[in-house]
C-alpha cells in the first residue's frame, strides 16, 4: 500500500496555544453572525459544567443585519478577549458570515504572543486559517455555542480535555474510501471558507497537510465546483491524505445524482492518497474538535485519523 509522510511543517514557526486549567476563563467571542440570547445562556451553562468559567462583552447580542454587529465592534471584541490577561482562552458563539470583514483588523502580533486556545468552526475556518498563517499558531476546529443544546455528551467531553489537555491525543473513526497511511499537519475547515482564502493573505497551504473539510446546506455541484477550484489552484497536487466530515444536508432534491459523496469521491480517488469520509466533525450533533497545524496520521485502510500530539502547551 503506498505509504505518504510529511518533509516539512505548513509553517515553520507555529506554535501551540497554552493548555488551561480546571477554572480557567473562557471569553466568548462573536465575529460572524448574530446569536439570540436563549443560545447564548445555554452555550454559558455547558462551558460552565465543563468546569470553566465565562465571560462576554454586554452587547455580545448585537445584530446588524447578518453580522454580530458592525466590524469595528467585533474585530474590537476579539482583540480585547486577546489581550485581556484575565481571558485565558477564546470560545466562538457562531458562524454564519463575517471573519473575512474583520481579518485586517485583527493584530497577528498579538494574537501570537497571547498564544491562546481559540474553539470555532463553520465560518470562524476564515479565522483559524488566518491565525495559522499570519500568527503561526494553532486553533482548534470545534463546536461552538449556537449547537450545545444537540450537542453529544463525548463532543462536550472533547472540548474540555482538549483545553485542558489531558487525555490520549483525539482520534476520529470514519469510513475507508481510499486506502493507504499518511501523516502530516491538519488544516481545513468548511470547504467554502477554505475556497474563499484563496488569493488572500491566509491563503490555505495544503503541501505535505492531510485537509480536512466539512460543509452544509450546499449541492452536490456546488461541491464539485469548490474541488475543482481547489484542483486548478494545485492545492491537491502535494497532499498527504484527505477526511471528509459531515456533508449536512448537502443534496439537491432536482437532481438526486450524483451525490455529495460520490462527487468527492470522484475527483479526490485519482490523488492516490488516503482518503476517509463520514468523519464526526462539522454541523452535526456528534462533532469532535481537531487542530489546525497538529500533526496527525490518516489511515485509509481502518478509516481513521489520529492526533500525533496534544495541541495545546505549557507555558
Amino acid at each position: 500500500m503506498p505509504v505518504f509522510r510529511t518533509t516539512r511543517s505548513n509553517v515553520p514557526t507555529l506554535r501551540k496555544p497554552r493548555v488551561l486549567k480546571k477554572g480557567a476563563t473562557l471569553g466568548i467571542a462573536a465575529p460572524a453572525g448574530p446569536i439570540d440570547e436563549t443560545r447564548l445562556t445555554a452555550g454559558v451553562s455547558m462551558l460552565r459544567k465543563l468546569g470553566f468559567e465565562v465571560v462576554h462583552a454586554d452587547d455580545i447580542t448585537r445584530a446588524t443585519g447578518y453580522l454580530a454587529g458592525d466590524d469595528a465592534r467585533r474585530a474590537e471584541e476579539f482583540m480585547q478577549l486577546v489581550n485581556d490577561p484575565n481571558v485565558d482562552g477564546i470560545f466562538c458563539a457562531r458562524g454564519g458570515y463575517g471573519c473575512h470583514r474583520i481579518m485586517h483588523l485583527l493584530d497577528e502580533k498579538q494574537v501570537r504572543a497571547a498564544a491562546k486556545p481559540l474553539f470555532g468552526y463553520s465560518d470562524v475556518t476564515t479565522l483559524l486559517l488566518w491565525q495559522l498563517s499570519r500568527a503561526g499558531l494553532m486553533g482548534h476546529h470545534g463546536p461552538m455555542l449556537e449547537r450545545t443544546d444537540a450537542l453529544s455528551a463525548d463532543s462536550k467531553r472533547a472540548i474540555a480535555t482538549t483545553l485542558l489537555g489531558v487525555g490520549p491525543p483525539q482520534r476520529m473513526v470514519g469510513k475507508s474510501v481510499q486506502r493507504g497511511w499518511g501523516e502530516g499537519r491538519l488544516t481545513g475547515g468548511s470547504l467554502k471558507l477554505v475556497v474563499a482564502s484563496l488569493g488572500t493573505p491566509w491563503e490555505i497551504d495544503t503541501r505535505d497537510a492531510i485537509l480536512l473539510f466539512e460543509e452544509t446546506h450546499e449541492a452536490p455541484y456546488s461541491i464539485d465546483r469548490m474541488l475543482m477550484q481547489l484542483k486548478a489552484a494545485g492545492k491537491l497536487d502535494a497532499l498527504v491524505g484527505v477526511g471528509i466530515g459531515c456533508l449536512t444536508d448537502c443534496t439537491n432534491p432536482i437532481c438526486p445524482e450524483p451525490t455529495a459523496r460520490d462527487v468527492i469521491e470522484e475527483i479526490l480517488s485519482p490523488l492516490g492518497v488516503p482518503v476517509v469520509s463520514e468523519l464526526p466533525f462539522g454541523h452535526a450533533d456528534h462533532h469532535l474538535p481537531w487542530a489546525l497545524g497538529a500533526r496527525a496520521a490518516i489511515d485509509g485502510d481502518r478509516g481513521e485519523i489520529e492526533l500525533l500530539e496534544l495541541a495545546v502547551a505549557k507555558r
